[in-house]
């Protein structure tokens, strides 16, 4: 099992991002997966969390829906890190939004990249509002969890029709910066 954790502040589209990949993984991939979701009483600007337990083989069933120790972990807020960066396991990967989340002691045992999604998403796609998909771009590339043809597919068969273009867009966005953060890496 894999266990990623998406977490940030509503209005932010974790709730999206995750059920984007969980689609992606089960209806394009035919791996079992689960998603679960958790938000403040706010509509916009609370805490706002989701999760997605992977299957690693197609016979594999999801033994427990919620994530508990993610292996990955998606940031996009202070307040999300601040919760869940005690309970990524070791040798676990951190992917946050470098301009929205100061880190002042790095965990030395797990893998950090820092994305700035959201500036990205004005910059280069135009729309602050896919910052959750270049988010999913960065997983998926560096996590290699689900293929990119999977989450393109995802997206255009969940987002809006008049959305799916820019999202799509987001996620290429996504992946290309992640493939330079793991090029720095090595």
């Amino acid at each position: 099992m894999r266990e990623i954790q998406f977490a940030g502040f509503g209005g932010q589209g974790i709730v999206l991002a995750s059920y984007i990949l969980g689609y992606a993984i089960t209806v394009n991939e035919k791996r079992n997966s689960s998603m679960t979701q958790s938000y403040g009483p706010e509509a916009r600007g609370g805490a706002s969390a989701s999760g997605v337990v992977i299957s690693e083989n197609p016979d594999e069933l999801v033994d427990y829906p919620k994530v508990t120790n993610p292996d990955v972990l998606v940031c996009m807020s202070q307040e999300a890190y601040t919760t869940y960066i005690g309970k990524i396991k070791k040798d676990g990967i951190l992917i946050y939004d470098e301009d929205l989340i100061e880190i002042k002691e790095k965990r030395k045992d797990i893998k950090i990249y820092p994305v700035p999604a959201t500036r990205l998403a004005e910059k280069e796609v135009g729309n602050k509002l896919t910052a959750n998909v270049i988010m999913l771009g960065a997983v998926c590339e560096i996590t290699k969890v689900v293929s990119p043809e999977a989450l393109k597919k995802a997206i255009a068969e969940t987002v809006k029709k008049d959305y799916v273009d820019i999202n799509l867009k987001a996620f290429e966005v996504g992946i290309e910066y992640a493939k330079k953060l793991k090029e720095e890496k090595i």
